[in-house]
């Protein structure tokens, strides 16, 4: 297939997972249109035990090496949206009300279906398998976890994944190795006091100035107790406490997220605000309820085969540039611990950033991405087939 060609099936393909996003672990009829693709591609899709996204696999005829072992490389995409109302303004957006692609996934679907296309023409020479990661619940709803859980990738030498970048120019290729996407937690505390009336505090044990103090305090674990070095984030995103002007409530409620670039660093931040918010609960006569849990560790990029994928890449001809870390999560990152694999981005020079209801992907740099997919899967094969 030749790129003008690749890039109008994809393009179309694209515009049609934008128009129907669908959240977390209700992609149906997003996994019902990429199986309906690729059964009328001719390949193959697993019977793996998801509710929702898919595995397919190509095998190669080449599939068999002298050593008898079989090689097999992973590539990944993710297919959910967000709960965003989208105010992007173009002709195909979201008809899907409160639902929107605001990250993208609808762009790395269509280039992992791109690959698959190109994959699938290339057959008779691959040696080895490629598995198609069609991916459900990223944004927080455990999808990696269930894909891992499965047991399809557990034959996987190798995993590769992409992602878009907003503020990049279309098509650069940006991919450092080491960490790249923070490890993310999320807490809970629960501030368990006594209610009143609004004119006599005295009678109560007011909640609501606790509550400040614990969020006041907070801002010190990252500036105060954490290496200027060592980058690292702590945010209050829900504040919660009553109902009317004039009644002190029983209880108020806080909840944020908290990152870092490694597990340990992750679970010394939710150690530290658990000991500061107690601390403050036992001078104001509260009692609190805290809780945490971490949604994903740190993406770490395997450092050779970053090098491969750069020199995939340049081999195409294609601009590369390191990538800055951000603090944004990743579930790739459950993949990492198991199988070495690298999670490179590719700009699409959105408006606006990640998440917001004015995203745009720039579809232009779709057979590109597609391309250095199925490049990186025949030459990984290769590579292997040789070892």
């Amino acid at each position: 297939m030749d790129k003008e060609t690749l890039q109008q099936t994809l393009e179309g393909h694209f515009k049609w997972f934008h128009r129907h996003p669908e959240p977390s672990n209700g992609e149906r009829e997003t996994t019902t249109q990429i199986r309906r693709i690729l059964d009328e591609a001719g390949i193959e899709v697993l019977d793996v035990n998801l509710k929702t996204g898919l595995v397919a696999r190509i095998q190669g005829t080449k599939n068999k090496p002298e050593t008898g072992i079989e090689r097999v490389i992973a590539l990944r995409a993710d297919i959910d949206a967000l709960p965003v109302t989208e105010e992007s303004g173009l002709e195909y957006a979201s008809e899907n009300a409160g639902v929107m692609h605001a990250c993208g996934h609808d762009f790395h679907l269509s280039a992992l279906l791109g690959a698959a296309l190109l994959l699938r023409e290339q057959r008779e020479d691959l040696p080895g398998t490629v598995k198609l990661l069609f991916q459900p619940a990223e944004e927080g709803g455990g999808g990696a976890r269930q894909v891992l859980a499965s047991g399809v990738l557990q034959d996987v030498n190798e995993i590769y994944g992409l992602h878009v970048a907003a503020d990049l120019p279309p098509g650069l290729i940006a991919v450092s190795p080491g960490a790249t996407h923070a490890a993310v937690g999320s807490f809970k505390i629960i501030i368990l006091g006594k209610g009143g009336h609004g004119a006599y505090p005295q009678q109560s044990r007011d909640p609501v100035p606790v509550a400040a103090q614990i969020v006041n305090a907070a801002q010190t674990i990252v500036s105060r107790n954490t290496s200027p070095f060592e980058h690292s984030v702590l945010s209050f995103t829900h504040v919660e406490a009553g109902n009317t002007w004039n009644v002190i409530p029983e209880t108020a409620l806080l909840e944020g997220t908290f990152r870092a670039f490694s597990d340990e660093k992750l679970a010394w931040i939710a150690h530290r605000l658990e000991q500061v918010s107690r601390g403050i609960a036992v001078a104001c006569e509260v009692e609190i309820d805290f809780s945490w849990e971490m949604c994903t560790s740190a993406t770490c990029n395997d450092p050779a085969l970053t090098d491969f994928v750069i020199e995939t890449a340049k081999a195409r001809g294609l601009e590369t540039a390191p990538s800055v870390p951000g603090m944004g999560g990743e579930d790739f990152a459950y993949y990492q611990k198991t199988i070495p694999g690298v999670f490179w981005t590719i700009g699409v020079g959105s408006p606006q950033g990640h998440h917001h209801p004015g995203f745009i992907a720039d579809p232009a740099p779709l057979s590109t991405a597609a391309e250095l997919l199925a490049a990186l899967a025949i030459a990984g094969l290769q590579r292997l087939s040789c070892n």
